[in-house]
């Protein structure tokens, strides 16, 4: 395929991944995703519906996208999800999604049927209380069963982990020790601001002071060989079966090789996590025009690293930003 067919950002960096959001809708309530006063959810008439999310993701697909992840939300809450998903993965790219895991049995032989395999799973703590007070739902017990069921099944899991002072950072070895046994990765992501999140760094914990809480009770951590375009540095503890990796936004920022475009449910092109500017890719597919040109002009505009916060995140900055659970995890 031609260069001119490839989406290419001011630095020369190749975009063939996508992230879609499927929905703004979320069975729990975490704290640093929803607001806590909640969203004012989108009118369903604003939402892309499943053929134009086929027809968006065939489109990125001509031009060189080969992985789309599947996001929220909650992307399984989709209704009609099951054939979105068999739809897609007819495009001949990689599916991957991020879920909560609380309707992930209902999924697992289609996923194994048409090869989606990657999984990761938000699961901030293995403590049953404190999943509570985090996501303010009683789900813990089932989404554990289903990372059971899923592991089984040789889905290829990772946990997404935020890590919160005075939450859920006690738990770093706790995590560490269930890669033990169990083929999986821990991916430890650092706490980032959204609007309404209520962040400050001061809660955060950064990738150096979780490898020494690891390398403190653990002998052997040996760092991996990362993927290309890896968001995460990897690691694992000698013996152990599972690896664990660290997404490391905020104190030492990955943006260097970025290969990602988002797309909210809305259908706005978000070039980066943090960015305020958002290209509308809903309203010409509707008005009949090519969207091709519209995809390749607004990654024209990325800027290199977090939106244009190289050195520290701007409160002010992310407050104008969508709330994370607006945006797609």
């Amino acid at each position: 395929m031609t260069e001119e067919k490839r989406i290419i950002d001011n630095f020369g960096r190749v975009h063939n991944y996508l992230r879609i959001s499927l929905t703004d809708r979320c069975n729990l309530r975490c704290f640093y995703c929803m607001p806590e006063e909640g969203i004012q959810l989108m009118e369903k008439e604003h939402i892309m519906s499943l053929e134009e999310i086929i027809e968006i993701s065939r489109k990125f697909r001509d031009l060189c996208v080969d992985t789309i992840r599947l996001t929220g939300g909650e992307p399984l809450v989709r209704k009609n999800f099951g054939y979105l998903v068999r739809e897609l993965a007819k495009l001949g790219v990689t599916l991957k999604i991020t879920t909560n895991g609380i309707l992930l049995d209902k999924y697992l032989d289609l996923f194994r049927e048409i090869g989606l395999k990657k999984i990761n799973l938000s699961l901030d703590t293995l403590d049953k209380a404190r999943s509570v007070f985090i996501s303010k739902r009683d789900y813990f017990d089932r989404i554990m069963k289903n990372m059971e069921l899923a592991l089984e099944m040789e889905m290829q899991v990772k946990l997404n982990i935020v890590l919160i002072k005075g939450v859920n950072d006690k738990e770093i070895n706790d995590f560490i020790e269930l890669t033990k046994y169990k083929d999986l990765t821990a991916k430890f992501i650092e706490f980032m601001p959204f609007k309404g999140n209520k962040w400050d760094w001061s809660k955060g914990v950064g990738e150096q002071e979780i490898l020494d809480i690891v390398s403190a009770k653990y002998d052997g951590v040996q760092e991996l060989k990362n993927p290309k375009h890896s968001t995460s540095k990897n690691f694992r503890v000698k013996g152990h079966k599972g690896k664990f990796a660290i997404v490391s936004t905020i104190t030492n920022p990955f943006c260097a090789e970025c290969n990602r475009i988002r797309l909210t449910a809305d259908g706005k092109i978000k070039n980066c996590l943090f960015s305020n500017s958002e290209t509308d890719l809903l309203g010409p597919l509707r008005g009949g025009e090519q969207i091709e040109p519209v995809i390749l002009n607004a990654i024209k505009t990325k800027k290199y690293s977090r939106d244009g916060m190289d050195v520290k995140m701007d409160a002010a900055h992310y407050e104008n930003n969508r709330s994370m659970i607006s945006i797609g995890g």
